[in-house]
């Protein structure tokens, strides 16, 4: 017959497991006064992107950094550079593609303003979205633009995750 574990167990199981954590430096990253909290969040300024793929992106950034609403002081600028491309698969028999992957790369960089002995923070991420290449022209154009919202969309959720977590460990800036 088997016993089901009592609490005589679960209580020292749970401490041990609590020290461990505590011992190996694990912080949250959204913690507060960490760095990387709204209120440091919101002192990033993102730079303009050329192109309507760029303003979607600075907007989804900004929204992302600051959803309160930008801090009056600014202490760091975020510059970024996107870069688009389509690749047409699916191809049939005479020869018209019927599916596409939008591919969309954003190379970005934090540097601190105010703190020049900071550095710079560098960095790149890639989303690549499918759509279907359909008969009519209004139904694949809105697709794309589908497409490419979900790739911005996950570009800006990416670059606000590896900003807080830069800003929570100054060491990831190289030197100026």
């Amino acid at each position: 017959m088997c016993k089901r574990p009592t609490s005589r167990y679960l209580l020292p199981a749970l401490g041990i497991m609590a020290l461990i954590l505590a011992s190996c430096g694990f912080r949250p990253l959204y913690q507060s006064g960490g760095g990387s909290d709204g209120a440091t969040l919101a002192t990033v300024e993102v730079a303009r992107i050329k192109d309507r793929s760029g303003q979607q992106l600075r907007n989804l950034l900004t929204e992302g950094l600051s959803p309160q609403g930008r801090s009056a002081r600014t202490d760091y600028r975020l510059t970024v550079s996107l870069t688009e491309s389509r690749v047409s698969l699916a191809i049939r028999k005479d020869a018209m593609a019927t599916r596409a992957n939008l591919t969309i790369k954003a190379v970005f960089k934090l540097a601190a303003l105010h703190n020049r002995n900071l550095g710079t923070f560098k960095g790149s991420a890639l989303s690549t979205s499918s759509y279907n290449i359909l008969t009519s022209a209004f139904a694949t154009l809105s697709a794309e633009k589908d497409a490419r919202n979900r790739s911005l969309r996950t570009l800006a959720e990416e670059i606000r995750l590896r900003v807080a977590s830069a800003l929570r460990n100054p060491r990831s800036f190289s030197d100026p």
